[in-house]
């Protein structure tokens, strides 16, 4: 039985965003498609940084009342195509807009999806060529496995197969990288952690693929789909405008972890959670306590990166070089003004898209869960209305 959250019903919000001077967001990198969806106006707050001058941000609810919405990609014409885990349902949301959001329709629900714990429909991607092939990428939980699968037409292709299916650490994570390649973010999902380090096994691993399904060309091991290894639990994947590649790692027992994903590189699950010694293992770039993350999407635009938090009820915005080092502490965002965030991702305008996951077990939902939010700086020039 879901509890109810005791919060006041929120359509439109300004919020107190807590940034380091200078920091702004920008247009995304080339490989991001779309147009930005006629949104409605959102209200706005000034903010302040510490040390800093004061900037004006705002934040704005796009649409309510969606259940454990979990992946969100976006259309040429402006729309964003959204998961729910549980439902099996892929929502396109906008471009049209009324005083209430953005304006939802169910676009298709996946028969083939067999949602239980944390598995269900889960990551969505379009289709770098969506204008002609109309081509969506998703990966789902049947009973035995996961999948990854094509979309066309509303017929379900099943591309990749024998992704280990556990009730929790089933991943999720996919999109397309700046190389054309679709990335793909797995769980471990074993009680010991056998699967991450295992080079035979697809769980616990970013993989990289082709649109058929195959290993791509120039991976580690030829004929191997295995991108990285040593993971526990990813569930989002970002670049930023160099190409450097961002993943989260969610469901570790004492941390959560923000990676630079680096092609061969071993994340150190089972033998290490969060920070090693081990010469051979890779670091985290940042890593949180589990009971204040649980992060699961990340995003990157300009000089920041941020991932989303489940257990944290939060977003963590850092300041990053172009050589990956971290300028100062993270700073937080939303917090818990909205519950469990999960997905996050960066829109074709430079905004920041997430959605809230109250609809699930451990989620205590509003009147309007789950929701989209919006969130952009007025002073960055990008995202505006």
């Amino acid at each position: 039985m879901r509890s109810r959250r005791g919060r006041a019903a929120v359509a439109t919000v300004g919020a107190v965003l807590v940034l380091t001077t200078g920091c702004s967001f920008g247009p995304p990198g080339p490989d991001q498609a779309g147009s930005p969806p006629n949104l409605p106006r959102p209200s706005a707050a000034p903010t302040s940084s510490q040390g800093g001058e004061d900037r004006e941000a705002a934040l704005t609810v796009l649409a309510k009342n969606l259940e454990v919405p979990w992946g969100i990609a976006f259309l040429p014409d402006g729309s964003a195509v959204v998961t729910e885990r549980d439902t099996a349902r892929i929502l396109k949301v906008g471009p049209e807009s009324d005083a209430e959001g953005l304006k939802v329709t169910e676009m298709d629900r996946l028969a083939e999806v067999r949602p239980s714990g944390s598995g269900g429909l889960l990551g969505i991607a379009a289709s770098p060529d969506f204008k002609t092939d109309k081509t969506l990428y998703v990966y789902y939980s049947t009973e035995r496995d996961n999948r990854v699968g094509r979309l066309v037409d509303g017929k379900l292709q099943p591309i990749l197969t024998g992704i280990p299916r556990s009730a929790q650490q089933n991943g999720g994570a996919i999109a397309f990288g700046p190389d054309g390649m679709l990335y793909v973010g797995t769980g471990d999902g074993t009680p010991t952690g056998t699967l991450a380090p295992d080079p035979k096994s697809l769980g616990g691993k970013i993989l990289r693929i082709t649109t058929a399904g195959k290993p791509a060309s120039g991976n580690p091991v030829k004929n191997s789909a295995v991108w990285s290894s040593g993971h526990r639990d990813v569930q989002g994947l970002a670049w930023d405008s160099t190409g450097k590649m961002y993943a989260t790692d969610s469901t570790q027992p004492k941390t959560s972890e923000l990676n630079v994903i680096r092609k061969g590189g071993n994340y150190g699950w089972p033998k290490a959670d969060g920070d090693s010694t081990d010469a051979k293992l890779a670091n985290p770039m940042v890593s949180w306590p589990a009971t204040e993350s649980s992060c699961g999407g990340v995003a990157a635009v300009e000089s920041l990166v941020a991932t989303s938090c489940l257990l944290g009820e939060k977003l963590y915005v850092l300041s990053v070089t172009g050589n990956g080092t971290v300028l100062g502490e993270p700073q937080e965002l939303l917090s818990e003004e909205f519950g469990r965030l999960r997905a996050l991702v960066a829109a074709p305008d430079g905004s920041l898209w997430v959605s809230t996951s109250n609809q699930e077990d451990g989620g205590e939902p509003g009147p309007e869960d789950d929701r989209l939010i919006r969130l952009v700086f007025s002073d960055g020039g990008a995202g505006r209305s």
